[in-house]
């Protein structure tokens, strides 16, 4: 006399088996050789960061003004139940922000105890580069104050330049927005 099996049951088994069956695949080793990170302009200049260091861009949200700080900061916004400080990343380095609104995006950066946007004139999305292709800047263009933010650049159909997000919100002079 056979037992018949439940439905739970008959679907232990056959995971059972699948799982014995999947045990002899291959696994691949997972790949070092690009870098990939978030592209986007700052004035007349490409950037890209690192993915490791953007949680997620954003359309420019709205925002509330705050007073006594200075001017790069826009205010905050309500991201999902949290406050979110909005920078004006082209103001804080002296460049005059994008006139076209609907170009704008915000990188929302996540390091320690910061929670920051950083409003940037244009997104253009994942740019992946080969590894070994990151060059140092020429000191003759990186000048400014990025410079202390860039960490080399990718020569891609233009330069771009690596900046990190990290570095910046680390920086005693993007902590100090009180007037």
């Amino acid at each position: 006399m056979t037992e018949s099996l439940t439905a739970f049951e008959l679907l232990l088994q056959i995971d059972q088996r699948c799982r014995l069956l999947a045990a002899d695949l291959p696994s691949q080793p997972p790949r070092q050789d690009s870098w990939s990170g978030i592209g986007f302009r700052v004035g007349e200049h490409w950037y890209v960061a690192p993915m490791s260091e953007v949680g997620e861009v954003l359309h420019e949200p709205r925002f509330t003004q705050l007073p006594g700080v200075k001017p790069w900061v826009k205010g905050v916004a309500n991201l999902r139940g949290r406050l979110l400080p909005i920078m004006d990343l082209c103001g804080f380095f002296g460049y005059e922000l994008s006139t076209a609104r609907r170009q704008r995006r915000v990188l929302v950066v996540e390091y320690e105890d910061v929670f920051a946007g950083l409003m940037v004139d244009e997104v253009f999305g994942l740019q992946h580069f080969a590894q070994d292709s990151l060059k140092a800047v020429p000191a003759d263009e990186l000048q400014g104050p990025m410079a202390a933010f860039v960490e080399g650049c990718f020569q891609g159909e233009q330069s771009w330049r690596v900046f990190s997000p990290f570095a910046l919100v680390r920086s005693q002079g993007f902590m100090n927005v009180a007037l």
